[in-house]
């Protein structure tokens, strides 16, 4: 049996259609997913939440959705969890991969196999090449050269898995704070589509990492190509990178030349809407093979 733990975001609904039998859809306290769980556990419960999904004849676990590291309160911990504390707080430590790492090789002892969204979803890994009819210019593909190093570097410290790059320069990191934060500081101020978007850079601001030019801060993004890759080395089990119709409609709003993003590293929703969205508006598409020109 297979328990789906499910974050938010339209990634878990898109597990559970592909889906012949549905699994036992959890969810972890404070990050509802957009599917109705049947059980919500704490971190600080974690042993008793393995036992349980044991106990419940589960076998296999798969973890999609996004998910912010949660508070510990060490009041709460229960006794079944309390030898597991040490390995949690080192884990909490870590960047989110060396974290995701911890916590799957506890699910792993505790006797449960760790499936990745895209072994259930493998259609959600659209083919190399470009998607769109804009076609992609020798520029694009050197910028795409700048940013996949980019990545690459930040990836090696474990921070972020994408980065907005206009003419050889990186306009924008990102942060614990996510793509879609990332692209809000660049957003229009009177766009209400962007509003709650905007509270969140601004509480997570220093978390972003924005490049400042000789002027400041860059706050146009015309032009640019927004870049997504897993970490070197991540553990594609979990929190391997997603794009869907939202990050494609922000492309638009922001004026981008296209988005680009690795082959077999990123996971698409809907990927019929992603092209018809960035085509409409002249955007581009390429799904980019691993240090490819």
């Amino acid at each position: 049996m297979l328990a789906l733990i499910a974050g938010t975001g339209e990634l878990p609904p898109a597990i559970m259609a592909r889906l012949a039998e549905r699994p036992l859809v959890c969810a972890l306290a404070g990050f509802r997913p957009a599917i109705t769980p049947d059980l919500t556990f704490r971190i600080e419960e974690l042993g008793s939440f393995l036992a349980t999904l044991t106990a419940r004849g589960v076998t296999e676990v798969c973890m999609a959705g996004a998910v912010k590291r949660p508070a510990i309160d060490p009041v709460a911990i229960d006794a079944a969890t309390q030898p597991l504390v040490p390995r949690i707080m080192a884990a909490m430590a870590q960047g989110d991969d060396g974290a995701l790492r911890a916590i799957i090789a506890i699910f792993e002892e505790a006797g449960l196999a760790v499936r990745a969204a895209h072994e259930i979803a493998p259609d959600l890994l659209p083919d190399a090449g470009v998607q769109s009819r804009a076609p992609v210019t020798i520029d694009h593909k050197q910028d795409a050269v700048t940013a996949e190093q980019t990545v690459r570097a930040m990836g090696q410290v474990d921070v972020g898995q994408a980065c907005l790059v206009r003419g050889g320069r990186v306009l924008a990191r990102e942060g614990q704070a996510g793509t879609d934060a990332m692209l809000a500081r660049f957003a229009p101020t009177d766009d209400l589509f962007w509003t709650p978007l905007d509270g969140l850079g601004a509480v997570l601001g220093s978390a972003a990492e924005w490049l400042s030019g000789p002027a400041g801060e860059p706050t146009d993004a015309r032009g640019a190509i927004l870049f997504k890759a897993p970490k070197p080395d991540q553990d594609r089990r979990a929190d391997l990178p997603v794009i869907g119709p939202q990050t494609a409609a922000r492309a638009v709003t922001l004026g981008l030349s296209g988005i680009v993003i690795e082959a077999g590293g990123v996971m698409v929703l809907d990927l019929s809407d992603v092209r018809a969205t960035l085509d409409a508006a002249g955007l581009f598409l390429w799904v980019r093979p691993k240090g490819g020109a």
